[in-house]
């Protein structure tokens, strides 16, 4: 693909991920394929996505703070364990080779997938805050291992977070989103480490994505915060479909 047309594609693609990201879910599973089908090898490709990932989680985290949405300390308690996985997860991810590595993108595209078409619709109204003790404990050690995961490929991780919070913790879909975007961007500064290290990031496309992905962040952290959205999850049925397809014959 030319040059000055990944250009192009990346800023929408960014956008839409940042968006997605930020009120539920799935970006990564737009912005990694697509690095991937550019001709960027599994671990370069990971690596460059998270730098978009980091900027437009930075920039949803102090959107939400604006509308006076946050869970802070706990956001924090999560982000720090789940800090220490990431580690783990990116140095795997680091290590897998690049086939592979695509085959198991495409099997977790169709999981998420299969999440958003069977998850139903909850009553978020009716539910009470548990952010210490035992309901603590137990978030601190899922998150260890979501960080773990995060930090491998991160794909679709939101929407488990989305699931984990309202019902160990008792968070509201908003506060659980707030607490996903700031516990994302905790972990993320431990991926990008990793990835930066052993010089797994294309800054170049990496700051070309961002610029999208930051914008898209912005604008979805002041959007009304829905869970279920009809337009997005048929947008994400179809496109991460598509891709999945894809990568796996690719």
């Amino acid at each position: 693909m030319d040059f000055q047309y990944e250009y192009l594609l990346l800023i929408p693609v960014g956008f839409i991920a940042g968006f997605l990201n930020t009120v539920a879910g799935g970006g990564t599973l737009l912005t990694l394929p697509t690095l991937i089908l550019m001709g960027l090898p599994a671990p370069l490709a990971n690596g460059t996505n998270r730098i978009a990932i980091l900027v437009q989680t930075f920039t949803a985290v102090r959107g939400f703070k604006s509308k006076g949405v946050s869970s802070y300390p706990f956001s924090l308690y999560l982000g720090l364990s789940a800090l220490v996985g990431s580690f783990i997860g990116a140095k795997l991810a680091i290590d897998i080779k690049g086939e592979l590595f695509n085959r198991i993108l495409a099997v977790i595209m169709i999981l998420v997938l299969i999440t958003i078409l069977f998850n139903p619709k909850k009553n978020y109204t009716e539910i009470i805050e548990k952010t210490s003790g035992k309901p603590l404990y137990i978030s601190l050690f899922i998150f260890f291992f979501l960080g773990i995961y995060g930090g491998f490929i991160n794909a679709g991780i939101g929407f488990l977070m989305l699931l984990i919070l309202p019902y160990v913790n008792g968070l509201s879909l908003l506060k659980s989103n707030a607490t996903k975007v700031f516990v994302v961007f905790v972990y993320t500064i431990g991926a990008v480490i990793v990835f930066a290290l052993e010089d797994k990031i294309n800054y170049t496309l990496a700051l070309t994505l961002t610029l999208g992905s930051a914008s898209g962040a912005w604008f979805g952290s002041r959007w009304s915060v829905k869970k279920e959205d009809k337009v997005i999850r048929l947008f994400l049925v179809i496109t991460v479909s598509s891709l999945a397809i894809k990568l796996w014959f690719f």
